[in-house]
Formats: C-alpha cells, sequence, structure tokens
C-alpha cells in the first residue's frame, strides 16, 4: 500500500510540473519592402510591405492594439494582419494607400505578448517617409492642351487678381494693396497673350491696360521719370522695399516699360482710344531720364535713387544679370538716352559677365558661376529675342541655352542628392523657399525646385523643359497647381509646397510659353521703335531688327 502511494505521489508531482510552462520573451527585426537599412527610418511608396519577425510566436489577439501605424499629424492608418512560421512571422496589410510626402510611425509596443506569457524585449519606433506618389493626378491631355491650360490658368494672376483700383499686378497672393512695377510690365504682357488666346476680349483686355496706364501717369509717383518697386494700389505712393529704397528703382522701371512697349506695339488701330494709349506710353517711356541715373555722368547706371538718401544704395547695374533690357530702353530713349560707352564700360565691365567656362560640355559665354539662377536669362528675354542675336560680348541664343541646359544638367546629376531631383524635376531660379525666399541657382542650392525656372525656359530647352512641365502638372499637380497655376516652388526633400504665388514668376511662365508657341511678345517688343533704337546703337545684329 505504502509503495503505491508513492507512485500516486510521483505521478501527480511529475504532471504539475509539466503544466507550467516556461515563460519565453522574444525579440523582432523587421524588413520593409524586403529590405533591412540598418535603421529606423525608411523612404517608402504608397503601397509598403511591412514585416515583422519574432524570436517567439505572438498571439493574434494582441497585435491589433499593440502594432500602430499614424501619419504625423495622428491619423491612425487600418490595417490587417497575416501571420505565419507558426505565428513568429507578421505581415501588416494596409487596409488603404499611404499618401505621399506624409511621415508615418510604425509602433510595435513591448505589451505585445508571446504565446508563451513573454514580451517584446525591443520594442520598435519606425519613421516610415512616402515621397513622390507617381500615379497621374489629372487626365492626360495633348501638350497643345497642357500649354494652354497652364497659360490660362496662370493668366488668373494678373486678371482676377490684379488690383481693383489700379489694375496693377500684386507683388504676390498675399500683399494685399500693395502692387509691384515689374510684375506690372509683366502682366501687361500675359494680359495680351490672353487676349490671343480668348482668354480675354481684346476690349476687355483693352480697358484693363488702359487703366494701369492711366494710373502710371496720373497716380503713380516718379523720380526722375522713373518708378519705385512697389506702390500703393489705390494712391500710387511708394511703398519701401527697404529702408533706403523708397525712391526710384531703375530696373523695375524698364522691366514695366518693356511690357508697356509690347502694349503700344499691340494696339495699333487708329481709334482715337487706343491713339490715346500709345501715346501715353510714349510720354511715359520719354519721361524717364535714364542719364540722370549714369551719378553725375559715371559710365554706368545706377539702380536706385532715393528723395530721401540721394545714391547711398550705391548699387551700380553692371555684370551679367537681368538688366539688359534696362541698358537697351536706356540707349534707345531719343529724349534721355545714354551712349554705347556707358554699356560697354559700365554693364559690361563687371566682374560677373564674362564666363566663358564649360559645364556640363557646354560653353557658358556669359554670367557667374554655372550660370546663376534662371531669372537672369528671363526677365529681359521676355521682349527681347535672343534667337539670332549677338554683340561684342555673346551670341544670346547660345548663351540663354547654355543657362538653361546647366540649370537642368545640375538638377539631373543632382550633386547635393536632394530627394526628387531628376531630370524631370529641375529649375533653380529666385522664389519663396521653406522659411523665407532666396534666389537658388546650382552654387546656392538648397533643395527647392521653382516650376517657372524650367517652364519659362521653354524657348531655350523645349525638350528638358517639357518634359519638366508634364512633371510638374501630372504627378505633382495635387499639390502644386492650383487657382493661379503652379506655386512658387516646392521641395520633395523637406516635404514642402508654397502656397504663394508671385508676380514676377508667373509671368514668365504664360508670356514664355508663348513666345515658345507663336513668338507673340518677342515680334511685338522687338518690332519697336524703342527696342530697334536701343539694340542699334549698343551694336547688337540681329535679323528681327
Amino acid at each position: 500500500m505504502r509503495y503505491f502511494l508513492c507512485l500516486l505521489i510521483l505521478f501527480i508531482t511529475s504532471c504539475s510540473k509539466k503544466e507550467t510552462p516556461q515563460v519565453k520573451d522574444s525579440s523582432v527585426s523587421f524588413t520593409i519592402d524586403g529590405q533591412y537599412n540598418g535603421t529606423l527610418s525608411y523612404a517608402i511608396g504608397m503601397k509598403p510591405i511591412i514585416v515583422l519577425n519574432f524570436t517567439e510566436a505572438i498571439t493574434s489577439e494582441s497585435l491589433e492594439k499593440n502594432i500602430i501605424l499614424k501619419s504625423d499629424n495622428g491619423d491612425l492608418i487600418q490595417m490587417g494582419f497575416d501571420t505565419s512560421n507558426e505565428g513568429k512571422t507578421v505581415q501588416l496589410n494596409l487596409q488603404t494607400d499611404l499618401k505621399s510626402f506624409t511621415i508615418y510611425i510604425l509602433s510595435v509596443s513591448g505589451s505585445l505578448k508571446t504565446k508563451n506569457g513573454g514580451r517584446i524585449v525591443n520594442p520598435l519606433t519606425i519613421t516610415l517617409n512616402t515621397g513622390i506618389d507617381n500615379t497621374d493626378k489629372f487626365p492626360r491631355i495633348s501638350d497643345e492642351e497642357l500649354l494652354t491650360l497652364v497659360q490660362k490658368q496662370t493668366f488668373k494672376y494678373f486678371w482676377d487678381f490684379g488690383h481693383p483700383v489700379s489694375g496693377m499686378a500684386r507683388e504676390r497672393n498675399t500683399s494685399g494693396n500693395l502692387v509691384t512695377n515689374g510684375g506690372s510690365g509683366f502682366g501687361i504682357m500675359s494680359i495680351i497673350v490672353g487676349i490671343e488666346r480668348g482668354f480675354v476680349t481684346k476690349t476687355d483686355g483693352f480697358s484693363r491696360i488702359k487703366k494701369i496706364v492711366s494710373f502710371l501717369k496720373n497716380d503713380a509717383q516718379k523720380f526722375h521719370g522713373a518708378f519705385s518697386h512697389w506702390l500703393d494700389g489705390t494712391t500710387g505712393t511708394v511703398l519701401k522695399f527697404s529702408d533706403k529704397d523708397d525712391g526710384a528703382d531703375l530696373v523695375e522701371t524698364s522691366l514695366l516699360m518693356q511690357g508697356l512697349i509690347v502694349a503700344k506695339q499691340y494696339f495699333k488701330d487708329i481709334s482715337p482710344e487706343e491713339t490715346q494709349l500709345r501715346n501715353d506710353i510714349s510720354e511715359l517711356y520719354n519721361n524717364v531720364d535714364w542719364d540722370f541715373f549714369r551719378k553725375n555722368g559715371s559710365d554706368v547706371l545706377y539702380w536706385h535713387w532715393s528723395p530721401n538718401y540721394n545714391w547711398e544704395m550705391n548699387l551700380p547695374i553692371r555684370g551679367y544679370n537681368e538688366c539688359l533690357i534696362t541698358y537697351v530702353l536706356a540707349a534707345g530713349s531719343k529724349t534721355h538716352g545714354i551712349p554705347k560707352t556707358v554699356y560697354d564700360n559700365g554693364w559690361a565691365s563687371g566682374t560677373n559677365f564674362k564666363n566663358g567656362k564649360t559645364y556640363y560640355g557646354i560653353q557658358l559665354p556669359l554670367g557667374p558661376e554655372k550660370g546663376g539662377p534662371m531669372f537672369l536669362d528671363q526677365y529681359s528675354f521676355l521682349g527681347i529675342n535672343p534667337k539670332g542675336l549677338s554683340d561684342a560680348y555673346a551670341n544670346y541664343e547660345q548663351q540663354t541655352r547654355a543657362h538653361a541646359l546647366t540649370n537642368y544638367n545640375h538638377c539631373k546629376e543632382n550633386p547635393n542628392k536632394f530627394d526628387g531631383y531628376s531630370e524631370e524635376c529641375w529649375g533653380l531660379t529666385a522664389s519663396d523657399i521653406k522659411n523665407g525666399y532666396t534666389a537658388s541657382s546650382p552654387t546656392n542650392d538648397r533643395g527647392f525646385i521653382a516650376p517657372t525656372a524650367a517652364i519659362a525656359s521653354l524657348p531655350y530647352v523645349p525638350g528638358e523643359a517639357m518634359k519638366a512641365l508634364r512633371f510638374f502638372y501630372y504627378k505633382l499637380g495635387d499639390k502644386i497647381f492650383k487657382e493661379y497655376g503652379f506655386t512658387d516652388s516646392f521641395s520633395i526633400q523637406e516635404k514642402w509646397f508654397a502656397s504663394s504665388f508671385l508676380a514676377i514668376d508667373q509671368g514668365p511662365i504664360i508670356v514664355m510659353i508663348e513666345n515658345y508657341r507663336t513668338g507673340l511678345i518677342w515680334d511685338l517688343f522687338m518690332s519697336s521703335e524703342e527696342a530697334k533704337n536701343g539694340l542699334i546703337k549698343l551694336g547688337f545684329q540681329s535679323s528681327k531688327i
């Protein structure tokens, strides 16, 4: 009896030990789209394949509460879970595609339980960054239809958003009552494109330009016939651009005059109204005392003059930049014209005038290192046709093409390794950037692409520019194609997209698309007496003059 009792006690003890399983903790590893890069940060697409691997089997009941995917603004992403490998492998099945240009956080909690009652010894927090969603954001249309659409939408900046009193162009979409003289010159040319494209009637377009000219003649402050950078759009009084920039801005004046001269050439009817418009524009141009801005007869033009600070800004206009138009119009004046020596000894004598270096196999005749921002070869050439144009210093068809190709190839090569740069995504110029404004260029590249830089290069590099336009519209259109066309800039690296529109960036888009398509604005400006006189006097040669 004692023997059997001992056996029974031994059996019960043995069974009791088997019923108490050993607790086993687990570690977790993972792959994103089949890869582990050694970090907790990944660039992903819209449909990532996320797989978690555990050293111990995981209870399925604890997955939903302890494996969580959220966007950085707190939106929870619904997921399902497929388990395999006896509960040691879990694949996350996202119920919807992720959003582009968004940061997501994947959390694997330490509270996740193993089937043996253990815990996760290395809980994870993984950062996932989505980039470009390569699906088309708008239906495909022909390139001609796309060009017209971009022009039409961009035209709205100058038409719908023009100042209600003066008709002038606001500096940007947040400027309120502040209007820009140079940007209004671009706007006048854009309105003429709008008339030709049927976005507005000729009667309405004429009425708007007449309002602008009347405001400039009768209300806008002038200094020796020149205009300031900014004006109050209602009263015409100067609004300071900077502390001492409260008077004449000769470059803004020339950009304004470029547009006015185009309008003068366009409205050629002998009707009293159109005749009066032409006379008013001639008067505005002839009243600019270009020679005064030589600052006591020196052989260079000066950018600023102030009634309060005189010449204290002290900025000579020399070296290759956006100001060629200033010298051409100053030379073309019959009332206050400058001699050719001012062009040769002033403009052409700057340290950044001659270049001659070769970048990406292309020689750049003029300008700063690697060409500088694209606007240097765009603002003056909205009206001046560089095709077949040359002088003692350069062939300007070669100059504008070389500059654009240098800008393009820099972005294609992408030496700074910015996300998104490619042969389709390029264009560096002055624009808004995150928390500021800068003149982006190959030597000042901070990762921000400005659509105007590439699109306004269509006449120079049509193939490369059209690729960029398609990319901006089809691939990024949901982010950057808005009420007034393309917003000012974006950075895929920073996942940042401007909400702003600037007159001096919108204008070149619509005008240069038209110059690419028909040469309209080039033909109008180059046919003018003012342009012909200035170009010939400075020694330019072209079949257009």
